[in-house]
């Protein structure tokens, strides 16, 4: 897994127009990305189903709207495809012919692997399957990225800088996909199960509702932080809180008594297979 710079190429996205099929909160937050990695909102045109979220968006961003994929797709040099992976099949057989010779299409829908697109676009199109995951909506986002067998580096390279505003962007092999999925993709959802978790527990102990919530997220914050700027492996920070015979080997004994790591392997684990099936289910 390669990470890439965190540096934004403005240069390289300069007068590149790209379609957003589908906004949603995530095709919303891939945009919000866009824009703030260069893509001028003059260059971007978006789709919804319903005309008032377009406008919705067009108020927002200064992008361009229509409910017309065809349309938007027109003289895009990137598409991304956000609609809904039951969807994204026959949106395709629409679009194909319109895609101009060379536009990339890059797919956020859950699930579907490349072969997917390949075989529903003209022969040679470039694809890009990106995975990015809900941080994304406020710029702090993990993504993964993958191209196909005709995408080439500079492709690949385009697509990273137009998500790069989304966060940290990852270029994986296809294979590892269901995994970053599991660890990643899914991964908030776990950060979010545990706060909710460490705030009961503090009003369990006597705090206030807000008062707890805010100490536990502010010590998640915290944390991750500390992890990101030393370096050091997480073992080493945790047990530099845990004093011999002190509270916090306690509270780890509890955790460990009640299966928590094993938890989270299993846990993880499942969202792979589910991610798999699921892959089946729409190939």
């Amino acid at each position: 897994m390669v990470p890439v710079s965190e540096q934004t190429d403005e240069q390289q996205v300069t007068g590149t127009t790209v379609a957003f099929l589908g906004t949603g909160n995530m095709g919303e937050a891939v945009l919000s990305g866009a824009l703030k990695a260069g893509v001028a909102p003059g260059d971007v045109v978006v789709t919804s189903r319903r005309p008032e979220r377009g406008a919705q968006l067009t108020e927002r961003y200064g992008v361009r709207a229509t409910t017309d994929n065809v349309a938007a797709v027109a003289g895009a040099h990137v598409v991304v495809v956000g609609v809904k992976p039951k969807d994204v099949g026959s949106m395709l057989d629409r679009v194909a012919d319109a895609l101009e010779p060379g536009a990339v299409v890059v797919s956020v829908a859950a699930g579907l692997p490349l072969s997917f697109f390949e075989q529903r676009l003209p022969a040679g199109t470039p694809v890009v399957r990106a995975m990015p995951n809900t941080p994304a909506l406020v710029g702090a986002g993990v993504t993964a990225v993958v191209g196909g067998t005709a995408a080439r580096e500079d492709d690949v390279a385009l697509v990273e800088t137009v998500l790069s505003g989304s966060g940290h962007v990852f270029r994986v092999a296809e294979k590892d996909m269901d995994a970053f999925g599991a660890l990643a993709g899914s991964g908030p959802a776990y950060v979010f199960y545990v706060v909710d978790a460490m705030a009961e527990a503090g009003v369990l102990l006597g705090l206030t509702r807000d008062v707890a919530r805010r100490l536990a997220v502010e010590t998640v914050l915290g944390s991750a932080k500390l992890l990101d700027e030393t370096g050091e492996h997480p073992v080493l920070l945790r047990e530099k809180v845990s004093s011999p015979g002190g509270t916090t080997v306690a509270a780890l004994r509890k955790l460990d008594d009640g299966g928590v790591r094993a938890a989270f392997l299993d846990a993880l684990s499942a969202a792979r297979d589910r991610s798999r099936e699921l892959a089946a289910e729409h190939g």
